[in-house]
């Protein structure tokens, strides 16, 4: 779509430096937030944006329209006020990169179709630092492969690496899952720090020792040496969206009666951290709750 007019709903902690991206990309930009001051501030760093009143008017001036909301449901709520306000022009094309469920996502996709809107999904997985770079990993499912293909220059922008995952939800479903594992690795390796702790174990020296063997994973080279060993806590990613994340893939295996009950395991320990620290706590932090009554062994 090289006359792509973008506009980009939801710029927070993602979205901005994805936003950043299409601008340098050299597509034209609008951008709407709740936060009002937000949308200023992002203005005055990128002057080439364009200003827009609202959602609806976010939607007037765009032909490509990039969601990056906290839930499902926001999306869903935002993209069919657009609608019944009339506010969309035909032909264009939204793209939902939040972390979304599938069904929410295939309902939507057939209400924007009647207004002549086409949805694609596109979650993306790296978090801030592959937002900032460039280099996120896109997963994106519709059933529009010309809308693919007229989008497929702005997600480039924004990803490094694109998997086109199938039908309307797919990428939602493949994103979810995806969540799942990533969660799972850091619980269980919460467990195994936990563990041994109050064995004397080094935690550091048995992260080594797991990184050089079978037990190696995302949470083991990632989030534990670099947030959880040096003390920072501070990853920017809310435990409450990864509990919801894992809901979804819970749901997904109970709808489709696959038996998962590491899905429902890992959602019920994810969200015990979440009430005992609150919804925007980051995600490591759940690390501390999950351990919090380790004593290493003397």
């Amino acid at each position: 779509m090289a006359d792509a007019q973008v506009g980009l709903i939801g710029i927070g902690n993602m979205g901005w430096p994805m936003a950043k991206n299409i601008v340098k990309a050299g597509h034209a930009l609008a951008v709407h937030d709740t936060d009002a001051d937000r949308v200023a501030r992002f203005l005055a760093e990128a002057p080439n944006t364009r200003k827009v009143n609202g959602a609806a008017g976010l939607a007037q001036a765009s032909n490509l329209i990039i969601t990056m909301l906290p839930t499902g449901a926001i999306v869903r709520e935002v993209l069919t006020g657009i609608a019944e306000a009339k506010a969309f022009t035909p032909g264009t094309i939204c793209i939902d990169m939040s972390s979304s469920e599938p069904g929410g996502t295939k309902a939507l996709a057939a209400t924007l179709k009647a207004h002549g809107v086409t949805l694609l999904d596109a979650p993306v997985s790296g978090g801030i630092t592959g937002a900032q770079a460039g280099t996120l990993a896109l997963m994106i499912g519709g059933d529009d492969e010309a809308a693919i293909a007229q989008a497929w220059p702005v997600l480039q922008s924004i990803g490094g690496k694109l998997f086109r995952t199938g039908g309307s939800g797919s990428g939602h479903a493949t994103k979810a899952l995806n969540n799942y594992l990533a969660a799972s690795n850091f619980r269980a390796m919460s467990e195994v720090l936990g563990i041994g702790t109050a064995f004397g174990l080094d935690p550091a020296l048995l992260t080594d020792a797991i990184n050089a063997s079978s037990g190696k994973n995302t949470a083991s080279e990632g989030l534990v040496p670099r947030q959880v060993l040096t003390g920072k806590f501070s990853l920017g990613f809310a435990l409450g969206l990864m509990a919801k994340d894992v809901k979804i893939a819970a749901d997904m295996a109970n709808e489709l009666g696959v038996l998962a009950p590491g899905t429902v395991l890992v959602h019920n320990s994810l969200a015990n951290a979440r009430e005992a620290l609150g919804y925007h706590a980051d995600l490591t932090l759940a690390y501390q709750h999950w351990t919090r009554d380790v004593k290493a062994k003397t």
